[in-house]
């Protein structure tokens, strides 16, 4: 039986922000003119299908110019000490390039496509491209295997049990504004120990007893990284 701590992270874009990977805050929720609404919700899906897929089809090609940043890679390296656990709400592959092997994908995989008659038959994309005419087993069109705006959060159970069992709790580069990933925190134990790696400034409503690490991803997981090595 593992004596390790279990530390749990829950990852959000700003994880990703020091790879080059953006986001639609980046770009005060547009895409080429384009309204979140108009390529990332099952609406989106059926008005322009072609308008979809090619939004993802880009920023799948992004993503495979990207690389791991420091941070990504520091919590890999935490699994020596630590039994590390990842929540990320990011759709990227950075974590697992980076060498972290628990990760629970919140709002789905940018690399993965799905069958739209049955949500169990995921795909692997090889490239970028998802296209018109590429069907599951099935016979189905593919789509892009993300949880969209308006859709439910299938994974939301599986890190609510996680989050339970944390002895760390480590929230980075998300603002908890979306839900319901940024209730997580509220099922963490009263002794579990807290932290936020942020640049920005913490939430007034968050616990006073979480610790505040104001730094980007990179440094502030090393900083982490010290502190909690340190006190094992």
């Amino acid at each position: 039986m593992s004596l390790k701590k279990n530390l749990v992270v829950l990852s959000g874009a700003g994880m990703s922000a020091e790879s080059g990977i953006q986001t639609f805050r980046d770009n005060g929720g547009l895409w080429e003119g384009h309204d979140v609404k108009e390529v990332a919700t099952p609406e989106a899906w059926e008005a322009d299908r072609a308008l979809v897929l090619k939004f993802y089809n880009e920023r799948r090609r992004g993503l495979l110019k990207a690389e791991p940043n420091a941070g990504h890679r520091g919590l890999a390296e935490l699994e020596e000490s630590f039994e590390v656990e990842i929540i990320t709400q990011n759709v990227d592959d950075l974590h697992e390039r980076a060498g972290s092997n628990r990760i629970l994908h919140l709002h789905g995989e940018l690399r993965k496509s799905r069958s739209t008659v049955d949500s169990s038959l995921i795909y692997d994309i090889e490239g970028s491209e998802l296209s018109e005419g590429d069907c599951c087993d099935k016979g189905s069109q593919l789509r892009p295997h993300i949880v969209w705006f308006g859709e439910a959060v299938p994974a939301m159970d599986q890190a609510v049990k996680i989050t339970k069992q944390a002895d760390i709790f480590l929230i980075i580069g998300t603002s908890l504004a979306v839900y319901p990933a940024a209730s997580l925190i509220d099922y963490t134990k009263p002794d579990c120990q807290l932290f936020l790696i942020d640049p920005k400034k913490s939430e007034s409503w968050l616990p006073s007893r979480l610790e505040h690490i104001e730094e980007g991803a990179s440094k502030g997981v090393e900083i982490l990284k010290e502190r909690l090595i340190s006190g094992c």
